[in-house]
């Protein structure tokens, strides 16, 4: 079994950064490939980014390439993801996800895990 706990969502203007923080607990972390997704209100859940924990490898969507970076910290047991010049479409629920397996997916039913969201809301 695998918690995830998302913080760091908040209010920011356009053109502005927050960090996002998930802190994971549980038993076999480093073969758990970890997720971010977004929700906006109307909307499908959508990937944003994706990190292997063993290897490091990421993955991102093209809406948000070159903008945000996931990284993991082994010490700490969190996955982050920084957001830089934040757009009001970015605007949603944001959630942080794990799946057992080595493979990044932008497949939302291919994740085991889910914290409980944490709001980002970019005002233009």
């Amino acid at each position: 079994q695998v918690q995830l706990v998302e913080s760091g969502g908040g209010l920011v203007q356009a053109g502005g950064s927050l960090r996002l923080s998930c802190g994971i607990s549980g038993r076999g972390i480093s073969t758990y490939t970890m997720g971010w997704f977004r929700q906006a209100p109307g909307k499908e859940r959508e990937f944003v980014a994706g990190i292997n924990w063993s290897s490091g490898s990421t993955a991102y969507a093209d809406s948000v390439k070159g903008r945000f970076t996931i990284s993991r910290d082994n010490a700490k047991n969190t996955v982050n993801l920084q957001m830089n010049s934040l757009k009001s479409e970015d605007t949603a629920v944001y959630y942080c996800a794990a799946r057992r397996g080595f493979a990044v997916s932008t497949d939302k039913g291919r994740y085991d895990y889910w914290g409980q969201g944490t709001q980002v809301t970019v005002s233009s």
